[in-house]
């Protein structure tokens, strides 16, 4: 099942009733595993305390669009670039009208504008107020302009009056988003990833591996599952955890990765490389400890393993076959080199050599090169670029 790891959720509280609500949204997300920020307008404050959600979200709230110590910082934009997720709930009649109209007078409206983020609304008021033919109008128009909506619910209201406009219930909203999500670009697609190292091992105590965290394999793989995809992650020795909606195979050789790659793409559509697989292992294993007094220089033979990325482009060429390579030097010429001779539809490059996004490190740099385009994605979070790779990969499917 989806959770919301390695999620931004930004949550918008405006000035209804049903703001108390706003709470139990925290919390779910929080223990779905979202990060949560909260902006409140100044309305929403009389219904509920700032230091409320501060403490169920563990962040600071953002109320003012004029917060000079924010806005030196331009805090409204990095918000607007940090969020994954927008949601609005409660979203009044007030606030539903100055979305429609594009206004930018507070932090919410100003926010809004300027994210890309996939955004929801969950709307609030008085079921005369939801009925009345500018709310409604106002509700058309946003549908038109592809913003989700949750609800509103029908119910007794806090004023007495029966009909529609109570929020969805925040385990509704929750599943709602997730429900939603699963519609997403890649929706119906089944994409196997393969991270981490692999380690060839000497003798039962000793291997040849590499220095791979696996992160990016990883951001992959939640990016694909948020974007609605069966993930298979075939995963080399790593301490990280996976998405408990992701398909995860543990191995632990080359020759391990190999056959467990091949049985998933049977039924796979994509197929994206960004394990740092051992390109060499020992000629000869020995099934016992080799001990250092019995030879006084010892002498490794080596032999090349299996190409996975080479084999999978050849033995499913109906699939999307995604590359990786990580370079030293030459960085792009190199990748395209390897998008050439392997025959793959993409290859993403970047420079390992570089501490700050190379081995182990939570930030990436890549170049997403295809026969007809090179696009460059800037330093940031992996998963921030995974979700930009797979928007890539999606968008070349369908042309």
């Amino acid at each position: 099942m989806l959770n919301f790891s390695n999620t931004n959720v930004l949550l918008c509280v405006t000035g209804g009733i049903a703001a108390y609500k706003s709470a139990e949204i925290i919390r779910l997300f929080k223990k779905d595993g979202a990060d949560v920020r909260v902006v409140m307008t100044e309305s929403a404050k009389e219904f509920i305390t700032p230091l409320t959600l501060q403490a169920v979200s563990g962040n600071e709230i953002h109320d003012s669009l004029l917060d000079v110590k924010a806005e030196s910082a331009m805090g409204h934009i990095e918000l607007a670039k940090w969020a994954d997720i927008i949601l609005i709930a409660p979203c009044t009649a007030e606030s539903l009208a100055k979305i429609t109209h594009g206004r930018a007078d507070d932090l919410m409206g100003s926010v809004i504008l300027a994210s890309n983020a996939k955004s929801y609304i969950a709307p609030a008021m008085n079921t005369n107020m939801w009925l009345d033919k500018s709310t409604q109008e106002n509700f058309q128009t946003l549908v038109s302009r592809g913003m989700s909506f949750i609800g509103p619910d029908e119910g007794e209201q806090a004023c007495g009056d029966v009909g529609p406009g109570r929020l969805v219930e925040p385990e509704k909203i929750i599943e709602l988003i997730k429900s939603d999500l699963h519609k997403g670009p890649l929706s119906g697609k089944t994409i196997t990833i393969t991270a981490g190292p692999t380690r060839e091992q000497i003798d039962p105590v000793r291997y040849i591996s590499n220095n791979s965290s696996g992160k990016m394999g990883y951001a992959l793989a939640e990016a694909a599952k948020l974007q609605g995809a069966n993930v298979n992650l075939v995963s080399g020795p790593v301490s990280l955890t996976a998405n408990k909606g992701i398909n995860l195979f543990k191995i632990n050789s080359a020759a391990e990765m190999l056959n467990k790659v091949f049985e998933c793409m049977e039924t796979s559509d994509i197929f994206i490389s960004c394990a740092a697989v051992a390109d060499f292992k020992p000629a000869i294993y020995s099934d016992i400890k080799i001990k250092k007094e019995d030879s006084e220089n010892l002498e490794i033979n080596l032999e090349k393993n299996h190409d996975i990325l080479s084999e999978v482009s050849k033995l499913h060429n109906s699939a999307y076959v995604v590359g990786f390579a990580a370079e030293t030097s030459n960085v792009n010429d190199n990748a395209s080199k390897k998008l050439n001779s392997k025959n793959l539809d993409m290859i993403i490059s970047n420079d390992v050599s570089d501490k700050t996004i190379g081995f182990d490190s939570d930030d990436n740099e890549v170049h997403v090169i295809t026969e007809n385009e090179t696009i460059y994605l800037k330093k940031d979070k992996k998963i921030k670029i995974a979700r930009e790779i797979l928007n890539i990969i999606a968008l070349n499917i369908k042309s």
